[in-house]
This record gives structure tokens, C-alpha cells and sequence, in this order.
């Protein structure tokens, strides 16, 4: 299965999570592939924007694929290594040459949410839906994965976002800045190309340099080693074994602070 598939129209990429018969899931090929991709295209000086997207009109990504975390992501020691891959493709569609557009179609939830907050923009559908539900998993958002979130929607709308793990709708989601913009399902498309092909229609070397500028003011805290370990401590927790087993079981989690 191609995990990431690319496709173009002029001077427009089109980068597709695909694994639309799990609500584009996110495991560790389509984490890697992903990060090649946005390498990639950051290299084509042909290029004017790139829209990122979900296979399918039901989900952008609807988070980890929760299936492989028994061997993916058993421990601190696997999950920090997990992370840094997580993280490096974070950085690879936050730090893309040219500008970025998330066109989210049904659920944004988890990883997709993390995705979608590292594109410089993003149109969604009246009923797309929005969330961090981690702490039903016992897991945390380490600081690689929560940078985008917090930049873009600040402190109170990140903490409140991951400490009642609720998934919201679109009128909240733009109430909260995590979209541009909500369009009627039908016409999600249509608008974030149209956004697209006004940036590509730009002065592409202007983009550039407005995004390094505004990147450059955002304030981004610098982040010791241990520190930032500690974002995948969760893992060796029984609370983590706990949630994943009760999210597999589909029964609700009896955490124990252990």
C-alpha cells in the first residue's frame, strides 16, 4: 500500500494520508513516508503550495494507529524513538519551503490534529470534527508533537484541548483558531484549492520569507534532553497499558496513577 500518495496539478501538490479504510490511521510507515514526502516537495523550486489531505471524504487522519502499539510503542525506550520519527516529520511539513494547506474532511483527531496544526492553513467541512482524546490512552503529547498546537492556538485552548480530551466540532474548532475557515461539507474541496492556487498566484519568493519572518517571532521554548524524555515516560506507566488494552476492548479505562 502506498501510505502517502502525491499527486500535482501545475504548480499545486497534492500530499493524501491513505489508509481510508481506518480513517487514514497514522502508523509508523505512513509517519516516515510522510516526512520523505514533505522533504521532497520543500526541494522543487517549481513548486507554489502544497495541500495535505485524508484519502476519502471521512476522515483527514483520525489519529495513532492504535493496533501497533504493542510493538511499536511498548515502552519509554520504543516510544522515544517513535517520537523523533514523529517529530521529525512534524518539522518537515512546519518547515516546508513553500506554503501549506490542510483540507480536512470529517475527523481531525490525534495525530491528524498535530498534522493539520503544522500546515500554515486550514479549511474544514460543517462536520469535521477535532480532538486529542490521549488521556483515555494513558499518553501524553510529547514536546515534539505539541509545539504546532500550542503555536498555533496558545496555552489555555492546548491545555484545555488535552486535559478534558473531547472531540468538538467545526464552529468550535474556528471559535478556537485551530481552522481558517468551515465551508459546507460539499465545498471543502473546491475552497481549499481555490486558497491554494491565490497563494500559488503570489509572489512564491514573498511566501517564503513571510513565513520565515512570522516563524521566526513565534516564541518556542528551548527544551533540555531529560525534559524532553520525560515526554514519553508515560509509556512505561500502567496507566498506558491500561488505556490501550481498555481502547482495544472498547470499554471505558480505570486509570490508577501507577
Amino acid at each position: 500500500m502506498d501510505h502517502v500518495v502525491v499527486t500535482r496539478a501545475g504548480d499545486v501538490a497534492t500530499v493524501a494520508l491513505n489508509n481510508p479504510q481506518r480513517l487514514n490511521a497514522l502508523n509508523r510507515p505512513t509517519w516516515a513516508r510522510l516526512g520523505e514526502v514533505m522533504r521532497e516537495l520543500s526541494t522543487d523550486e517549481t513548486l507554489r503550495c502544497v495541500v495535505l489531505r485524508g484519502a476519502g471524504d471521512k476522515a483527514f487522519a483520525a489519529g495513532a494507529d492504535i493496533a501497533e502499539f504493542a510493538t511499536e510503542r511498548a515502552d519509554a525506550k520504543q516510544a522515544k524513538a517513535y517520537g523523533d520519527l514523529i517529530h521529525q516529520t512534524m518539522q518537515s511539513v512546519a518547515n516546508c519551503k513553500h506554503p501549506t494547506v490542510a483540507m480536512i474532511k470529517g475527523a481531525c483527531v490525534g495525530g491528524g490534529l498535530e498534522i493539520a496544526a503544522c500546515c500554515d492553513m486550514r479549511i474544514c467541512g460543517e462536520s469535521s470534527k477535532f480532538g486529542a482524546p490521549i488521556n483515555k490512552l494513558g499518553l501524553t503529547m510529547g514536546f515534539g508533537e505539541l509545539q504546532g498546537l500550542l503555536a498555533l492556538v496558545g496555552r489555555a485552548v492546548a491545555l484545555e484541548i488535552l486535559l478534558e480530551g473531547r472531540v468538538f466540532g467545526a464552529a468550535e474548532a474556528l471559535q478556537k483558531r485551530l481552522v481558517n475557515r468551515v465551508v459546507p461539507d460539499d465545498q471543502v474541496e473546491a475552497e481549499a484549492y481555490a486558497m491554494a492556487k491565490r497563494i500559488a498566484d503570489g509572489a512564491p519568493l514573498v511566501a517564503r520569507w513571510h513565513k520565515q519572518f512570522i516563524e521566526r517571532l513565534t516564541v518556542r521554548a528551548d527544551v533540555a534532553p531529560a525534559e524532553w524524555n520525560e515526554g514519553f515516560a508515560c509509556f512505561d506507566t500502567a496507566d498506558y497499558r491500561e488505556g490501550v488494552a481498555a481502547f482495544l476492548a472498547k470499554r471505558a479505562p480505570k486509570f490508577s496513577a501507577k
